[in-house]
């Protein structure tokens, strides 16, 4: 017999929600992370992440969402830290932008409260936005931003308390299906489970057998601007999260730009490009974590004639990964071919960490029960069994 009902190889966002889950419902959980907890090498980090409900990228995701919010109290509760902030959020681009059109499907497909903001209408709310006469923006007072490194040790710490082994510093070398078992090779030991939960992010590749799947790691850089007013300006009783599509001219490169307001403690406010396609196929072991003036320089240029309050110096810079799909869609479920011993949670593009707590559930429904209530359908790794 195994001493473990199921092993979580990574124990970043989803796989610390995948462990809390699986450890609170009873199960003999070994948890495997080739880092440090909370460690700031993967997709896990830098201090803040966008939640929001009206959701632009497909209205399917919005019932996980509604349920992730639900989690995230509990999670607040159970931990004695608020972990989510609700602070609105604005979603920015012209009248036919999918930044715009999907988040307006989304709200009103799901009636979730919104408000469409015209140029006058943005100034009166928020100032520090100078918004074209030909774009819009559509307000979410239920959105907000999660912490991703203190949300990690949470799920850690409660997986533990609820009597998950965690081991760190420890990199799974070899993972072989059996028809009862799944056997894996992890710091020179062998172990062996009925169930293995997949949860390594940019690695995803590293793991024979499980390496076929169309993840592509783009590099991501993020960085922290001092504001030429008060950082108070950006406060987030005064500033929301956002991300706005096309802050440029017709005909110019595709750009989004995304941030958050001002966090305790900091010189600067966070903003970046999301899905900056300039560095793409990248190796996560190789990665260059330097990030150059001339990438803080393109950022604080667009900055300049859309927060232009903002477009100050560069206080820090940080650099991460989003291991991608090509419909930017999750991979959660079962690993076809794997008899339904094998669980992924991979491929979340840049925009899964809000789901962390759901995955968690879902994950912990699909080791246990085989199925889950949640409709995670369009999210199947089957999609790409046959491009393997």
């Amino acid at each position: 017999m195994s001493d473990y009902d199921v092993i979580v190889i990574g124990l970043g966002g989803m796989g610390s929600a995948a462990a809390h889950s699986l450890a609170a419902r009873g199960q003999r959980v070994l948890g495997i992370e080739q880092f440090t907890p909370a460690h700031p090498l993967g997709s896990s980090h830098g201090a803040t992440r966008i939640v929001r409900k009206a959701y632009f990228e497909k209205p399917d995701y919005v019932p996980l969402l509604i349920r992730a919010y639900q989690l995230w109290d509990e999670l607040s509760a159970a931990i004695g830290a608020q972990l989510l902030t609700r602070c609105g959020a604005l979603m920015i681009g012209r009248p036919d932008s999918a930044v715009v059109t999907g988040t307006l499907a989304s709200a009103r497909r799901w009636s979730l409260p919104h408000e469409v903001l015209d140029p006058a209408g943005l100034r009166a709310k928020y100032p520090q936005f100078a918004l074209p006469e030909d774009q819009l923006a559509v307000y979410e007072a239920d959105a907000g931003f999660v912490n991703p490194e203190a949300s990690v040790l949470a799920n850690l710490e409660l997986a533990a308390a609820s009597g998950a082994e965690l081991r760190f510093e420890t990199a799974v070398e070899q993972v072989e299906v059996g028809s009862d078992q799944v056997r894996l090779v992890a710091g020179g030991e062998h172990l062996k489970a009925p169930r293995v939960v997949v949860a390594t992010g940019a690695w995803a590749g590293r793991l024979a057998g499980l390496d076929g799947y169309p993840i592509q790691v783009q590099r991501q850089t993020v960085h922290w601007l001092r504001p030429r007013t008060s950082v108070a300006d950006f406060d987030a009783e005064r500033f929301p999260v956002y991300l706005w599509s096309h802050p440029v001219a017709p005909g110019a490169d595709r750009l989004e730009v995304y941030g958050f307001p001002h966090q305790a403690g900091d010189e600067g406010v966070k903003a970046a490009f999301y899905h900056d396609w300039s560095d793409v196929d990248v190796d996560p072991d190789t990665l260059r974590r330097t990030v150059s003036e001339s990438e803080f320089q393109r950022l604080q240029q667009l900055l300049a004639h859309t927060l232009p309050d903002l477009a100050g110096e560069c206080v820090t810079s940080q650099v991460c990964m989003y291991p991608g799909t090509p419909d930017d869609d999750f991979l959660l479920g079962m690993a076809p071919g794997s008899s339904g011993r094998v669980v992924l949670a991979l491929g979340f593009s840049g925009h899964g960490f809000k789901f962390v707590p759901v995955v968690g559930e879902i994950v912990a429904d699909l080791v246990i029960d085989g199925a889950t209530r949640h409709d995670i359908g369009f999210l199947s790794p089957d999609r790409f069994a046959g491009r393997r």
